[in-house]
């Protein structure tokens, strides 16, 4: 259990990793946060954005099946969604536009992730 508290915020998670997605949801729900997903694609994270009637924070992993996740990345930003990226490989290959947005490299912690999107949601 991490001690940030998410009470009612809504957080979008999208990651394709079935274990790492599932410990995210339990930790943010522990944590007080209403997950919408997981979601394991980038379509998927579009339409959940699109769908939804809030979004407070997201948790998007870069790399989802293949495809880099920057256009959800992008829907959150022009949104003003607050959200973080949490990144397998070489950070680099993230475009400039996005060097403000804080990155979980993995292995990471659950707690960290947990705590990266309450700094980004300032709470």
């Amino acid at each position: 259990m991490t001690d940030v508290t998410l009470h009612d915020c809504r957080i979008l998670v999208a990651e394709d990793e079935y274990m790492i997605a599932d410990e995210f949801c339990l930790e943010l729900e522990e944590a007080g946060a209403v997950v919408i997903g997981p979601v394991t694609t980038v379509e998927d994270a579009l339409s959940s954005i699109a769908a939804a009637s809030r979004i407070d924070g997201a948790v998007l992993d870069v790399n989802l099946g293949g495809t880099m996740s920057f256009a959800a990345a992008d829907r959150l930003m022009k949104a003003g969604t607050p959200f973080i990226f949490t990144i397998g490989y070489d950070a680099s290959s993230i475009p400039d536009r996005f060097n403000d947005i804080a990155r979980c490299e993995k292995p990471v912690s659950i707690g960290k992730v947990v705590r990266a999107i309450g700094r980004a949601m300032r709470l």
